[in-house]
């Protein structure tokens, strides 16, 4: 299980995350929301010993990311699409990663294979289109048959199918009972992909409930997020009509 309690992370004058806490366990799929700006990023890079907290405890398996033996073996993680080095090819990539967690090298033809790649592993990952490039992350985050994942926006720069195949890939590695913890914008993929949500705005938790229960409260999913993060926008644009009428 993931446990956030009193998480706090300022950047200057920037307050990041303010006393944030929730849970997230395993067997659901959790979607992290948030308006731009409402600290998912930061959290997550707290909860993946990349930033240091001010204040406050980020665990995994009740350990911090910095104190598990192997890392890659408990936790899989996608924050970045284009995480390897551009020269190599993605068989390649696995297979350093492999060597260096104590991973067994058929591993790799494994992800590869879940993930779609096996015509395109022989080629330098620099020659991939954004989605091929988030398969490749996945397969990384998936090489250790971690209990746990963390992903940020994964169906950024998929097609359709590459959108399915994803929502059907978290949902099932959920259904083994590993935690999968999902960042995005997307609202309308979160329905249809995620059972429970982390929703934050302005570094604070506004809500920590199922999708079910947040949709309950207006007409959509959308719009009971809307409401909810209204007071936490950090940008807001003119409305349409307004906007027409100044670019005349």
């Amino acid at each position: 299980m993931i446990e956030v309690r009193g998480l706090s992370k300022r950047f200057g004058a920037t307050v990041a995350v303010d006393g944030l806490s929730f849970d997230v366990r395993p067997g659901v799929v959790t979607g992290f929301l948030g308006p731009n700006g409402a600290g998912k990023s930061t959290t997550l890079r707290m909860l993946l010993g990349l930033d240091e907290p001010d204040t406050g405890r980020a665990t995994i398996g009740g350990r911090p990311y910095r104190e598990l033996p192997w890392p890659l073996r408990t936790v899989g993680a996608l924050l970045e699409a284009k995480a390897f080095h551009p020269g190599r090819s993605a068989r390649a990539h696995l297979a350093a990663l492999a060597a260096g967690n104590g991973i067994r090298r058929s591993r790799v033809e494994e992800v590869l294979g879940i993930v779609g790649l096996e015509a395109a592993a022989g080629r330098r990952a620099g020659t991939f289109s954004l989605g091929m490039a988030q398969r490749l992350g996945v397969a990384a985050a998936l090489l250790g048959d971690p209990a746990v994942l963390l992903l940020d926006e994964p169906v950024n720069g998929l097609d359709p199918e590459g959108i399915r195949w994803m929502r059907n890939l978290l949902r099932s590695l959920a259904a083994e009972g590993r935690v999968v913890f999902v960042s995005s914008h997307l609202i309308g993929e979160m329905a249809l992909t995620a059972e429970r949500l982390v929703v934050i705005g302005q570094g604070r938790l506004l809500a920590q409930t199922s999708v079910a229960d947040l949709s309950a409260r207006s007409t959509s999913l959308e719009q009971a997020f809307l409401e909810l993060t209204s007071g936490s926008v950090e940008y807001r644009a003119a409305p349409a009509d307004d906007a027409k009428g100044r670019t005349r």
